[in-house]
C-alpha cells in the first residue's frame, strides 16, 4: 500500500513541492514523511489542512504501515526451517497465534500454507528418492536434488514475500485460499 500523503498529493495533482509550499513544511519534510516517517502534532495538522482531511485520516495509515511488522517477523521466522525439520512451520505458526492483529494473522496463515506446501512435498521427494535412485542405479546421491531445490525455493519464496510485504504490506507468493 502506497503512502496516504503521496496518494492524495497525486490525486490533487500536486507536486512535493507545491505540497510543502501550501502546507508551509520544507520540501525535504515532506519527503521524509512520503518516504514512511510517522506524522505528529503540527505536521500532521499542517498536512491535513494542506490536504483537505482530517488529521486522524493520515494517522490510520501510519498504523497500518507499522503493523505489518509482525508479518515480517512471521515471514522472516520461516526461515527456521533451513535449518530446524519443520521450523519453517512451527514458529511461523507461533508468531501467528500470538498475534492479535487481524491483517497479520492473516498474512501468518497464507505464509504457513505456503510452508506447509513446501514441507509436504520435500517430504514426499526425500521419502522416494531412495527408491527410484535404487531402481534406476544411479551413483549420484539423488536426495541432493530435491534438498537444493527445497533451500532455493524456501529462500526464494521468503525474500519475495519480504520484499512485498515492505512495498505493498501484502504478500506476492500466496495460496488463494488458505487451508488453516
Amino acid at each position: 500500500m502506497e503512502n496516504q500523503v503521496k496518494i492524495l498529493r497525486e490525486k490533487m495533482n500536486m507536486t512535493q513541492n507545491e505540497l510543502a509550499e501550501k502546507s508551509g513544511l520544507s520540501l525535504r519534510t515532506v519527503q521524509r514523511i512520503e518516504a514512511g516517517n510517522i506524522l505528529k502534532g503540527f505536521t500532521l495538522k499542517t498536512l491535513a489542512q494542506a490536504l483537505n482531511i482530517q488529521p486522524e485520516d493520515l494517522i490510520t495509515q501510519s498504523k497500518e504501515q507499522i503493523d505489518v511488522q509482525q508479518a515480517k517477523r512471521i515471514n522472516l521466522s520461516a526461515l527456521a526451517g533451513l535449518v530446524l525439520p519443520y521450523g519453517g512451520i512451527i514458529f511461523p505458526a507461533i508468531l501467528t497465534y500470538q498475534t492479535k492483529d487481524l491483517k497479520n494473522k492473516e498474512l501468518g496463515k497464507s505464509i504457513i500454507c505456503i510452508q506447509i506446501i513446501i514441507a509436504v512435498v520435500f517430504s514426499v521427494l526425500m521419502i522416494i528418492s531412495p527408491f527410484i535412485q535404487k531402481l534406476f542405479s544411479f551413483k549420484f546421491p539423488l536426495f541432493m536434488i530435491p534438498l537444493l531445490l527445497f533451500l532455493c525455493l524456501k529462500l526464494f519464496i521468503i525474500i519475495k514475500n519480504g520484499i512485498s510485504l515492505n512495498k505493498t504490506q501484502d504478500l506476492s507468493i500466496k495460496l488463494k485460499t488458505n487451508f488453516i
